[in-house]
């Protein structure tokens, strides 16, 4: 066989061992890539569901202007919710296991904040009759948000607790992380003082959609990662 025939047998033998090399060499790039943007999307989203929202300090004492009902024979337990926020489902989750967890008389109160220029039903959504739904709580409409600044609430799921003299006993959220339900230490400390009248836990971080962003106000924030 001539050697130039030899030549061109071993270059096309190279060049066929060649081919699978480069398109495995290709796969195991690709393959990493993807994991790289697996991995930073799942940590991001941890990130994410583990960030609390802002909680200023709420009034020591019942604010005397507010117009929401204070009742002077029992504890008064208020939770603030935006009603776009998909967090707060599990805030209000959270809620309705408390209650079934103590038999002793409250009052609860989640109040819908309805921020300026929005539309007459803006605020009836599912959460609104989720928590319509929950057995001993009264749902309020807070128009303007006038309620939520009285207060300081800042973030949806905000939840603080009052005795019957109006004195603050617990302020923070009843969720671990943004939109998930479970055991958590805000749902303890309410239980605690609810049935006992003391915990060591006075307050704890909130996980939500902000009362008054401006994102959430248009309903195209997702908290659930």
């Amino acid at each position: 066989m001539p050697q130039s025939e030899i030549r061109t047998l071993l270059a096309s033998s190279e060049a066929s061992i060649e081919s699978p090399r480069k398109t495995s060499f290709g796969i195991v790039i690709a393959l990493v890539l993807w994991l790289t943007l697996v991995c930073g999307a799942t940590i991001s989203l941890a990130r994410y569901a583990n960030t609390p929202g802002n909680d200023g300090p709420a009034p020591a004492s019942w604010p005397k202007d507010s117009q929401i009902p204070f009742d002077s024979s029992c504890p008064n337990l208020v939770m603030f919710v935006h009603p776009h926020c998909p967090c707060t489902r599990a805030s209000l989750g959270e809620l309705e296991r408390l209650f079934a967890e103590v038999s002793r008389p409250s009052s609860v109160q989640v109040v819908f904040v309805k921020p300026i220029g929005t539309a007459s039903d803006w605020a009836t959504t599912d959460l609104w009759r989720n928590a319509s739904s929950i057995r001993g709580v009264k749902v309020w409409l807070d128009n303007s948000g006038k309620e939520a600044e009285r207060f300081r609430a800042q973030t949806s799921g905000q939840t603080l607790l009052y005795t019957h003299d109006g004195e603050l006993k617990f302020q923070g959220g009843i969720t671990v992380a943004r939109g998930h339900a479970g055991d958590n230490p805000g749902r303890t400390a309410l239980r605690e003082l609810l049935q006992e009248g003391h915990s060591n836990q006075f307050k704890t971080s909130v996980f939500g959609c902000g009362l008054f962003d401006a994102q959430c106000q248009k309903a195209d924030v997702s908290c659930k990662p």
